[in-house]
């Protein structure tokens, strides 16, 4: 693929994923929440260039960097996001204002690392950032299953890091 189909999918997930967070939203924990972001890696680590030729530790440093700041945005999210059962045994979700904090400061950090790769003169692929989204998706999804499956028979919200509310109007996508 190339680096615009690159980015114009990182783009399409990126908008479908946020904007379907910010809905209550039925969770299904038996399902395979793992299936988009290893599709997402597989298909950012299939492209060649994801490390500079010519510059492979600046790179490949840059791309660690970029790894784990999607790992803490996609615990961040997770842990911001409101985690409740019905009484009916149905687990939701949604995300919280502080979630939209945590995107911000996400996509700050990956503007800032692309901002010194360019400095530097690395050539960056949108292969790493597909790969840190992949992450970042991975890491939200099992954290919120992991929340999920933690409530138990309990009827009570999980607590969420920012949540200020606690009624949420329930909406089926």
């Amino acid at each position: 693929m190339s680096g615009l189909v690159n980015a114009l999918v990182i783009v399409a997930v990126a908008a479908i994923v946020i904007v379907r967070q910010f809905r209550a939203r039925a969770t299904n924990t038996d399902r395979r929440w793992w299936l988009i972001p290893v599709v997402l890696a597989a298909v950012a680590l299939r492209e060649p260039g994801i490390l500079d030729a010519h510059h492979h530790a600046e790179s490949a440093a840059l791309l660690a960097v970029e790894l784990i700041i999607g790992v803490a945005t996609g615990a961040g999210w997770a842990w911001t996001t409101r985690v409740w059962r019905e009484p009916d045994g149905v687990v939701w979700t949604k995300s919280t204002k502080a979630g939209v904090a945590v995107w911000i400061v996400g996509i700050a950090l990956r503007i800032g690392i692309y901002a010194i790769g360019a400095v530097l003169g690395l050539h960056q692929n949108s292969s790493a950032l597909m790969c840190a989204l992949a992450v970042t998706l991975l890491v939200r999804g099992g954290i919120l299953v992991w929340r999920a499956q933690a409530l138990g028979t309990a009827d009570h919200p999980a607590p969420a890091y920012g949540d200020g509310t606690r009624s949420v109007w329930r909406e089926r996508a």
